[in-house]
């Protein structure tokens, strides 16, 4: 039975839908030829033959010639996400290098859309911060950060962070506030900023901009609320 999980991540690495059921069902018959793939996944031969050369093409299968007969055996799953990936690598470096120059833009605000794009979004800031990051987050939020997070702290770059839960990140300062359900705000060496909603259940929409006026005033915003949890922390103590 196809696994739609991962038939979807098989199809981040460039293959259809129906290459990613054939390389799965190679993955689970081994060497098998076309007709068998057909019968297996109730498509027709010639679908399943097109398919399978476009498979093969693509670096998901092997050809095995048995006398008059053509089987498939499947590329190691290991082995094809590597190789993707390195082709991947090689073309982002090759686009890199011989990119046009981008037109500057006079800095505006964009709007984000889509959990994804968020959250890409926020990894590629965290990834370009040099001296100082603000998050104001519900704490399972920043578990999709934990890479990012380690990197900055390898760079010692300084991060506070505003939760609802507690939580231990060594050389992190962390004060922990209200529930902060789906809002999140990211703020990157008071430069640009990143706030609005995120997660399963929210619009996920978020605003972001390197306006001067409207960094400065999240920062001053999320800055209040530190200085009266910091102050509550103290009171505690």
């Amino acid at each position: 039975m196809s696994n739609s999980n991962f038939i979807e991540h098989l199809m981040n690495f460039a293959l259809t839908r129906q290459e990613a059921s054939i390389y799965e069902c190679l993955l689970m018959e081994g060497k098998t030829t076309g007709y068998e793939v057909a019968k297996q996944l109730g498509i027709s031969r010639s679908n399943a033959y097109n398919s399978l050369a476009s498979l093969t093409e693509k670096g998901g299968s092997y050809v095995v010639e048995e006398g008059k007969t053509k089987k498939y055996v499947p590329v190691a799953m290991d082995e094809f996400c590597k190789n993707h990936i390195s082709e991947l690598e090689e073309s982002r470096k090759w686009l890199i290098k011989h990119a046009p120059d981008e037109k500057e833009e006079t800095e505006g605000y964009i709007t984000i859309e889509g959990y994804t794009n968020i959250l890409n979004k926020i990894k590629n800031m965290l990834d370009t911060a040099k001296d100082r990051v603000y998050i104001s987050c519900t704490r399972n939020y920043l578990l999709y950060l934990v890479r990012e997070l380690q990197e900055l702290r390898q760079r010692n770059v300084k991060v506070v962070i505003v939760t609802d839960q507690p939580m231990q990140m060594e050389n992190f300062k962390i004060y922990f506030g209200e529930h902060r359900g789906e809002t999140i705000g990211v703020i990157i060496d008071s430069k640009v900023v990143l706030t609005g909603e995120f997660g399963e259940n929210s619009a996920n929409t978020c605003l972001y901009s390197g306006q001067k006026f409207f960094v400065d005033l999240y920062k001053r915003a999320l800055g209040n609320e530190i200085k009266l949890l910091a102050l509550r922390e103290r009171k505690e103590d």
